[in-house]
């Protein structure tokens, strides 16, 4: 049986408010990269942290809390909530003094090494009671600081809604109150750009974003869209994808275009990954219908593609989709035909995301990843850009990270290798018997580009 929150021992439940208090209240005006956010669950990730036997864990604690509390005053719109503007119907981000982020502190008879941060796939079961839940009034952000068995360890859970904002906002967060709490040796990351007028809207693309939502604010609550109970054979499996297996796949892509007389293809490590975890998971679905149309859904960043850019350091949500779509057939082929016909379907959805008159049809992208959900969609969370396995709060990096919420979105999430030799760490959720399935297409398909080691972490 796996762990559920009846093992969790809370210690402390509070509130971790900026550190200025003299910060006025600030509205931040949801735009239409975030308003399409409200209603996706949380994205919650799990960081989890070795520690010394000389640690003083109650010092440690409080560590956290005081530098967070300092974070939050670089990035307050954190410590508010989402909420309908005043004589309006559109959605803002509010924060007004007295704010705060809850802040769990617990105990868990789970060892570190043993029970969560091993090589094999963990049950969700023992890893959902370590990201804390959104409080009620749609709050963004919380956070739960757990004690591993014998102070071996602590797990810091982190779950933020995206309608706040993307994944290099936010891990650009985690980055600043890990650069605080470590002490600042270095200077910290330079501060948030907090200027929603940045994001222009000449078409209205908010009005069509949010259309169907309700207008008085009625059904939008977040704290009911977090992991919770789960299936006990629900796994959540980590696979690594070295460099060598990156450079085998880009190679082989280059091979199969000069075969066919093409200039040779840009593939990123990003997309070789993209087009090999696709592949792999479409061989391990065996999808009766060979015919059946299935989808990828992977973020673009616009920040650097919008009119004048938008900043590097923008809080906020600067994210469109990109969605290849290809036949399950093709995609779940035998040797490398599946992963080739994954990456022409993936380089021929971003250069639609990115070409010529792509921003053209961002009125539409909203129903086309509806129409694509409903038939099956494979998506990704996170990205190795935004090196969550260097957020090291002075104890120490992360001995792993996972993204928790794919148990319930169905996405994988993806990271930096967490060696430092420049791989790709892939996190994706299945029960027991698919995952077992998965794991030997994985090594199918890698055995089929000519690797023989095992990239399980």
């Amino acid at each position: 049986m796996g762990a559920n929150s009846n093992d969790l021992r809370v210690v402390d439940a509070g509130v971790v408010r900026p550190s200025d208090l003299d910060l006025p209240p600030r509205s931040l005006p949801l735009t239409f990269f975030d308003v399409k956010w409200l209603r996706p669950p949380p994205v919650q990730r799990l960081f989890l942290y070795r520690l010394q036997h000389n640690h003083n864990v109650d010092q440690l604690i409080s560590d956290l809390k005081a530098s967070l509390s300092k974070a939050l005053t670089l990035f307050y719109p954190l410590a508010g909530h989402v909420r309908l503007a005043p004589d309006s119907n559109r959605y803002e981000l509010f924060y007004q003094p007295g704010d705060g982020v809850a802040f769990t502190v617990a105990e868990y008879d789970s060892d570190i090494e043993q029970d969560l941060a091993h090589a094999e796939p963990v049950q969700v079961a023992k890893l959902a009671p370590l990201v804390p839940p959104l409080p009620k009034g749609r709050a963004v952000l919380a956070v739960q600081a757990t004690v591993l068995l014998g102070g071996r360890g602590v797990a810091l859970g982190v779950t933020l809604h995206h309608s706040a904002c993307d994944g290099a906002s936010s891990t650009h967060f985690l980055h600043t109150w890990a650069a605080l709490c470590a002490g600042a040796a270095e200077m910290p990351p330079p501060p948030p750009v907090i200027d929603r007028t940045l994001i222009a809207d000449p078409r209205g693309l908010y009005d069509i974003y949010s259309k169907g939502l309700p207008s008085d604010g009625s059904e939008i609550e977040f704290v009911s869209s977090s992991v919770s109970s789960v299936p006990d054979d629900q796994l959540l499996g980590t696979f690594t994808l070295p460099q060598e297996l990156l450079r085998g796949i880009k190679d082989t892509v280059a091979r199969e275009a000069a075969r066919q007389g093409a200039p040779p293809p840009r593939c990123s490590s990003l997309l070789a990954a993209f087009s090999f975890m696709w592949s792999c998971y479409c061989r391990a679905k065996q999808e009766q219908n060979q015919t059946k149309t299935t989808y990828f859904l992977f973020s673009v960043d616009h920040r650097t593609r919008l009119k004048p850019p938008v900043p590097d350091r923008y809080l906020g949500n600067c994210l469109g989709p990109a969605i290849a779509a290809a036949r399950h057939g093709e995609l779940a082929a035998p040797g490398t035909e599946g992963l080739v016909a994954a990456f022409m379907a993936i380089a021929d959805a971003l250069q639609e995301e990115v070409g010529e008159g792509s921003q053209d049809r961002w009125d539409g992208c909203v129903e086309r990843v509806k129409e694509a959900a409903k038939v099956g969609l494979f998506s990704v969370a996170g990205s190795p850009r935004f090196r969550v396995y260097g957020i090291d709060f002075g104890f120490g990096p992360p001995a792993k990270v996972d993204v928790v919420s794919v148990a319930k979105t169905g996405a994988m999430s993806m990271a930096e290798a967490r060696d430092g030799h420049g791989g790709i760490e892939v996190g994706i959720s299945l029960p027991t018997s698919g995952m077992e399935h998965f794991r030997r297409c994985f090594d199918d398909a890698m055995h089929a580009i000519g690797m023989q080691e095992r990239a399980y972490i």
